[in-house]
């Protein structure tokens, strides 16, 4: 009888962001060439995965079909599920709880001894995380709102109109919400109308020239992509709801102008 040990079975799971590839220094090749040394390192120098599944971002951020794939493929083959590094996924929740709770084996290059309490503290932290920063979000708008509120008060109670004068001469409401919403823009011509909001769309667009460039410094990213990439980041849209696909081509045609 042969005691010869089999040599453990692994399929890996890559992930493609080019806005992840630009803030961690991780691309595609650098996780496949992490994974292979991995394998390496347990299997023996010619030990290859079974398969390789790369997921592409999309813009639904609990959309993983390569990553459920991969989980089935690893469960099916008695292998191993290998990732190439597991913090800089550490903030996703969902993705921790879906690799806690497959019931498969996982190991991450970046931290071989990571278990099931590892995952399942990280994504606690990363919920916990989520809804701190919520939380700080509305209570910084409630006190902001609240400023505001009562400093157009005063300026009613001393008979003056409630808005804050710019150094260009315009006006602005003291309230939150977008300044050149209606009720701003009545009084205006529409020719001074128009002018204001498209100052106003281009210095806000401005605004993200750096942080695009910085997600997306190939601007190979789709709107999609990029829209994904950017909420994911906690970077709000210029109107301060999430990103979408048309907000994103909006920026983009304004940056390009």
């Amino acid at each position: 009888m042969s005691n010869t040990i089999a040599a453990p079975l692994f399929v890996s799971y890559l992930r493609v962001s080019t806005a992840r590839q630009g803030a961690s220094g991780l691309g595609l090749e650098a996780q496949r060439e992490a994974v292979a040394a991995h394998i390496r390192n347990r299997a023996g120098t010619d030990a290859e995965p079974l398969r390789e599944y790369v997921e592409v971002e999309s813009g639904k951020a609990n959309d993983r079909p390569q990553l459920q794939a991969a989980l089935r493929h690893a469960k099916h083959a008695q292998a191993t599920l290998i990732i190439a590094k597991l913090d800089r996924l550490s903030r996703n929740a969902a993705f921790l709880l879906t690799l806690r709770d497959s019931g498969a084996r996982f190991v991450a290059a970046d931290m071989p001894d990571a278990c099931d309490l590892t995952i399942g503290v990280l994504a606690l932290v990363a919920e916990h995380e989520r809804k701190m920063i919520q939380s700080r979000t509305k209570a910084a708008l409630a006190v902001k709102r609240d400023a505001l509120a009562r400093e157009a008060a005063a300026l009613v109670a001393q008979g003056q109109e409630p808005v804050r004068r710019l150094e260009d001469g315009t006006t602005r409401p003291l309230r939150l919400g977008n300044p050149n919403g209606a009720d701003c823009l009545r009084g205006l011509g529409n020719g001074a109308a128009v002018a204001t909001v498209k100052r106003g769309a281009q210095d806000r667009a401005e605004e993200f020239r750096d942080v695009v460039r910085d997600v997306d410094p190939a601007g190979a990213l789709s709107a999609r992509a990029l829209a994904a990439a950017l909420n994911q980041r906690g970077f709000r849209s210029p109107r301060g709801g999430r990103w979408t696909a048309q907000s994103v081509i909006r920026l983009r045609g304004r940056l390009a102008a």
